[in-house]
């Protein structure tokens, strides 16, 4: 593989609850459990799902039905939950907007994803949301991604990046990291933002209600931001 040229600008995005509504695949995940399992059994998928991200640090909802498949062997509805997972229509999950954000990003630098999971769900979620082919196929999916900046880099060289995520808490990970070579922005979608707490260090460098309030940035917009919370912690 000859080396990576390296590029002005690439833009890191987070897949969940950042470019589609996550939630909203766990709350139809739960309707169907206790559909087809009831209430009980419901709640033990999620318990054993909470234990495994809790280990494991990332969600692996394959790890977790498999774990729950004990003492369901003979379930009629069993096998039929691992294509419920792997044929859900991610695509319908979609924030407003997001592919519109992607084809936006094209115009400024080079748009990546940049997600934690597993290496059989969350590409699979991926290609069915449609984000695969929106980023022609430039998708990375470590354990801890916070923790493979320096991976990143070598496949993705820049002269400056722009992280997307809804964890505030990770974004400022990257930049003490990164520091004026990463722009920070903060998307204020799904649990995870809504439950932050505040005065996290450093602040993201920009804040944003929603992944579709990317249509209206420029590169400048971008850059200056970086600099400018640089300017200010100083």
């Amino acid at each position: 593989m000859s080396p990576a040229q390296t590029k002005p600008i690439v833009f890191l995005l987070d897949v969940d609850n950042t470019l589609l509504d996550n939630d909203r695949f766990a709350e139809d995940l739960s309707a169907r459990l206790e559909q087809s399992f009831g209430h009980a059994e419901r709640e033990r998928y999620w318990a054993i799902y909470n234990q495994l991200r809790d280990e494991w640090g990332y969600a692996d909802y394959l790890a977790a039905l498999q774990r729950f498949r004990s003492g369901l062997d003979n379930h009629p509805a069993l096998l039929q939950m691992s294509a419920y997972l792997l044929e859900y229509p991610f695509a319908d999950r979609l924030y407003p907007h997001a592919l519109e954000v992607i084809s936006h990003l094209h115009t400024l630098g080079q748009p990546v994803i940049l997600s934690d999971g597993d290496v059989v769900f969350q590409p699979r979620k991926i290609q069915h949301a449609g984000l695969w082919n929106a980023l022609h196929g430039e998708v990375l999916i470590y354990l801890h991604k916070q923790h493979m900046l320096e991976a990143m880099q070598q496949r993705y060289p820049a002269q400056h990046y722009v992280m997307v995520d809804d964890k505030p808490n990770l974004l400022a990970e990257m930049k003490q990291s990164l520091g004026i070579k990463l722009t920070t922005v903060f998307v204020r979608q799904g649990h995870y933002a809504a439950a932050a707490p505040a005065g996290i260090e450093p602040a993201p460098d920009l804040e944003i209600n929603n992944i579709g309030e990317l249509r209206g940035r420029t590169l400048e917009d971008f850059l200056l931001a970086a600099t400018a919370t640089a300017t200010t912690a100083r």
